[in-house]
């Protein structure tokens, strides 16, 4: 696909000032009743509205040296990496779609999932105001995307919602605990949706395995004593933006362990 460094570099820029934006989502959905848009950015402990050239997005930042100019409170260091990280996604999504309707669909897709992760490290949650709306939009994005049949999505939709929920029902027999929670449901069913049904064994496989590992990794290193929950949403979300960009290799080498056989 045709594309110039032009496009490549406005799309990383725009990717961060979105990052700067989602900064704001990630820290205020969660709250019962916050407005992503009102009051403006703030300084967290001062209060002391941002000015423009205090939120641009990286810059800002290493200028400032990660300190608020009014109080000198540190600033989480979450705040560049979100915007380096849409930025890089957006970078990609131009190299890959160029300037088309796959590229806007899956930016917001992209910033959707980045948002995920950070909400659901820090407070162990996925909100139905991101999964929900995105199963419906993943659906509606099939009509039109050459990428993607609307068949291949509400299949799965179906599949994605069902098999998590299958395997939190299986776990809740066996151990009496709940050891999945509905927002990883809905978020594999959103994934299904944008992805299509054949991305879900790679995003499932993945996601289980790297997860298994860290579980591993914690509970060695804090005791078996340790009720630590791990998220599940990061996993999973990182997993479909790997199939979003490298898909066709990934089924190509799954056809290949299968069949033994070059497609």
């Amino acid at each position: 696909m045709e594309y110039t460094t032009a496009l490549l570099i406005i799309a990383i820029v725009f990717g961060g000032i979105v990052g700067s934006f989602l900064n704001v989502v990630i820290l205020r959905l969660p709250e019962e009743d916050a407005s992503v848009v009102f009051p403006a950015s703030h300084c967290p402990k001062c209060l002391t509205p941002l000015r423009w050239f205090e939120n641009i997005p990286l810059l800002s930042y290493c200028v400032l040296l990660g300190q608020c100019r009014t109080c000198k409170t540190h600033i989480s260091l979450q705040y560049p990496i979100v915007e380096l990280c849409m930025g890089l996604l957006s970078g990609a999504l131009m190299y890959t779609f160029g300037p088309t309707l796959d590229f806007l669909a899956y930016f917001l897709f992209c910033a959707s999932l980045l948002s995920v992760i950070f909400i659901d490290i820090q407070h162990q949650i996925i909100p139905d105001s991101i999964s929900l709306p995105g199963i419906v939009l993943g659906v509606l994005f099939s009509l039109f995307s050459p990428q993607l049949g609307w068949t291949d999505s509400i299949i799965g939709v179906i599949a994605g919602g069902g098999v998590l929920y299958g395997i939190a029902w299986i776990y809740f027999i066996l151990r009496k605990v709940d050891g999945m929670g509905g927002g990883d449901i809905k978020l594999l069913a959103m994934l299904g949706a944008w992805l299509g049904w054949q991305s879900l064994p790679f995003i499932i496989f993945t996601s289980s395995v790297v997860g298994s590992i860290i579980g591993i990794i914690a509970l060695l290193l804090q005791g078996k004593e340790s009720s630590t929950r791990i998220p599940f949403g990061p996993f999973l979300s990182i997993s479909a933006l790997l199939y979003l960009f490298f898909g066709g290799e990934i089924q190509y080498f799954f056809h290949l362990y299968l069949t033994g056989q070059w497609p």
